[in-house]
């Protein structure tokens, strides 16, 4: 006998509406666009993540009743639509549903002028043509000058978690970083190097386990001088 879906609790806000319907509306209200890799946690009320939850799981259920799968008698897939719905909302793409991490500032009372390279960062996304894992490494140069906001090596991880953990593709998540940390951290100049291996070449279609993407962002000085730009990448480790 297949799940009645319907009976699964919380799936709707007190006026009967699914809260994916009235997250949607505050959004068209804002004139607000709401892509796979926008953050949209402003438009998201208190309590209100929890109930998403229970309506994506329902949802869930539907695809999987949809494949064919009888969930009521496997006991591997019993509760596989929960599962994958804590994970896209809780988890892999938490990046859309919550604020930025608090990030503490301090001033650069040293001066500090001279090149810095944070990394290797792994980070963990999806692509948002196939839902498929994209997982990588990113590493970062900053080049400070004394108005530079300093924040600590985690951070930078934690931004890079923040900014992945939504579908998106590479090249725009590689930029949404890029602009982020410029606007914390105020440096003269910003380079970002991404190098990532995506499972919907390795999972699916061509089935090629070994090939990478890599991709740069320059900002800055970054881009007006070609010196400093050769230091950094040559201060990389060998990718691949």
């Amino acid at each position: 006998m297949l799940m009645n879906i319907t009976t699964l609790p919380h799936a709707t806000t007190d006026e009967g509406i699914p809260v994916s319907v009235k997250i949607r509306e505050r959004l068209a209200l804002a004139r607000k666009r709401f892509n796979a890799n926008d953050n949209i946690a402003q438009f998201i009320e208190p309590g209100e993540l929890e109930l998403l939850l229970d309506e994506v799981e329902i949802k869930m259920q539907g695809v999987l009743d949809s494949l064919i799968i009888d969930t009521a008698g496997d006991h591997n897939t019993h509760n596989t639509a929960r599962r994958v719905a804590k994970m896209y909302v809780n988890e892999v793409f938490r990046g859309r549903f919550v604020a930025a991490p608090a990030i503490t500032e301090f001033p650069n009372a040293e001066h500090l002028n001279e090149l810095m390279i944070v990394g290797p960062i792994t980070v963990r996304s999806a692509c948002s043509h196939h839902f498929c894992p994209v997982i990588g490494k990113i590493w970062i140069g900053v080049l400070p000058n004394e108005h530079t906001n300093v924040i600590g090596l985690s951070k930078y991880a934690r931004l890079a978690e923040w900014v992945m953990g939504r579908p998106q593709i590479q090249e725009e998540a590689v930029v949404q970083l890029a602009d982020l940390i410029m606007e914390k951290t105020q440096p003269d100049g910003l380079a970002i190097v991404m190098e990532a291996s995506h499972y919907c070449m390795a999972w699916r279609g061509v089935k090629d386990m070994d090939s990478k993407m890599i991709n740069s962002v320059m900002r800055g000085v970054f881009l007006k001088d070609p010196t400093l730009r050769r230091e950094f990448l040559a201060l990389l480790p060998q990718k691949g």
